[in-house]
């Protein structure tokens, strides 16, 4: 039999209603009412019709872009507002972190803020001085603990509510993306505590747009878009779905970005470059690739008139201007001859070693003796690295190696004897 679910939507939606200022004349009252049609045609539906079961135990992430719906979703499984349609059932003691500063009240120090936020948790003054020590030991505060919290940076509120969180003994822990205040070492103490909980059996419902997190310790993701659910089920499945309706996205804003051509462009025109294809090894016009990937560049020319041995040549920058790389066709053995009218030329990069990240390309056909350019397009043609490919994270390139052992061995190697 399936157990009762800790966590159950049926048919939930919530509606902000804009609300007019109070009219304050008769011209304002006539237009308002005259308004008031096209004002609740503007309301916003910041979740609809949102339909999931999570059952107890599960740690479910929640991503979508901006605006999704995906903070509103948590405020009302954790009852901060009511929705305004649907039936929402929670089985259990919910403690959530949603906001900075949110339950704590800014003149009593962050001491009395743990008691307040303890007792409206159903914990009993013993109980939270149980806990006391526990929790500022976590926080991390040392003597902060007796300052007012309204002098506390993002980081300290963040330490302290989140100790707070997960001290009072939740059946549900609801976290919002409020983990990505703070620095590395208290994320990841963080997210330790988080695994803990989880092999506890407490049931964690959270929102983060780093999916590598997701990943780790998420059993099944909600995906969320214009306050509707997309996509539930297991977290490599939807995961992989949301990567690819996110670098379908980036692909088409970088290709209209570089459609749009506002780069710098110089030169004599003796040789004119019409068009730059960044291709897969599919042979598809893309801007997205994962490291290890094949990447074609194609660069479509027009010789004005007759010109000798010109040099074709890329840069490769970082998005921050790093420079990686600048081949050309000269050192990579091509020779040209005379060239007139059209033709293309072609820079083939058989494995990317670059590592995640945005990358612009520099395109360039100029004299071989001379620096004189015939056209130069800087930092014109932009792409995107995503992760795949390889699991390094660290700097700007993989390299195609490998790790070997040996072992070397001292002393008379003992045979055994035959027989």
């Amino acid at each position: 039999m399936q157990s009762q679910p800790a966590v159950r939507l049926q048919n939930v939606s919530k509606r902000f209603a804009f609300t007019p200022d109070t009219p304050q004349s008769v011209l304002e009252t006539a237009i308002a009412v005259f308004s008031r049609r096209r004002q609740a045609s503007e309301d916003l539906w910041a979740v609809r019709d949102v339909t999931f079961d999570i059952l107890p135990g599960q740690c479910v992430g929640i991503i979508g872009r901006n605006g999704s719906g995906k903070s509103t979703l948590l405020k009302l499984i954790a009852r901060i507002i009511q929705p305004t349609s649907g039936m929402i059932m929670v089985n259990g003691r919910v403690s959530a972190l949603l906001e900075l500063g949110a339950g704590f009240h800014p003149d009593l120090t962050g001491r009395e803020n743990i008691f307040l936020n303890a007792s409206v948790l159903g914990l009993t003054r013993r109980d939270t001085e149980a806990l006391y020590n526990e929790i500022v030991d976590f926080s991390e505060l040392g003597d902060y603990i007796n300052m007012p919290v309204k002098h506390y940076s993002s980081g300290m509120y963040m330490r302290l509510g989140f100790s707070v969180a997960i001290h009072v003994q939740p059946d549900i822990l609801i976290v919002d993306e409020i983990l990505a205040v703070g620095d590395q070492s208290f994320q990841t103490k963080c997210l330790d505590r988080i695994t803990e909980m989880k092999r506890a059996g407490v049931t964690i419902l959270f929102i983060s747009h780093e999916l590598t997190n997701m990943a780790n310790l998420c059993n099944d993701v909600v995906w969320m878009d214009h306050g509707n659910v997309r996509m539930v089920g297991p977290t490599d499945h939807i995961l992989a779905h949301y990567r690819d309706h996110m670098f379908k996205r980036t692909g088409e804003q970088i290709s209209r970005e570089n459609d749009f051509g506002g780069f710098r462009r110089w030169g004599t025109m003796q040789i004119e470059i019409t068009d730059v294809r960044l291709m897969n090894e599919r042979g598809e016009e893309t801007t997205i690739f994962c490291t290890g990937d094949a990447l074609e560049v194609e660069i479509d020319y027009i010789a004005h008139e007759p010109v000798v041995e010109p040099e074709f040549g890329l840069a490769i920058h970082r998005h921050d201007g790093t420079h990686i790389t600048g081949p050309n066709n000269r050192t990579g053995g091509l020779k040209l001859g005379t060239v007139e009218g059209p033709g293309s030329v072609r820079y083939s990069i058989h494995k990317l070693p670059l590592l995640p990240g945005r990358y612009n390309f520099t395109v360039t056909v100029h004299d071989s003796d001379s620096p004189i350019a015939y056209d130069y397009h800087e930092e014109a043609y932009s792409f995107r690295v995503v992760e795949g490919g390889t699991q390094e994270s660290e700097g700007l390139v993989v390299l195609e190696a490998d790790w070997t052992r040996s072992t070397t061995r001292t002393g008379v190697e003992l045979a055994c004897p035959a027989g």
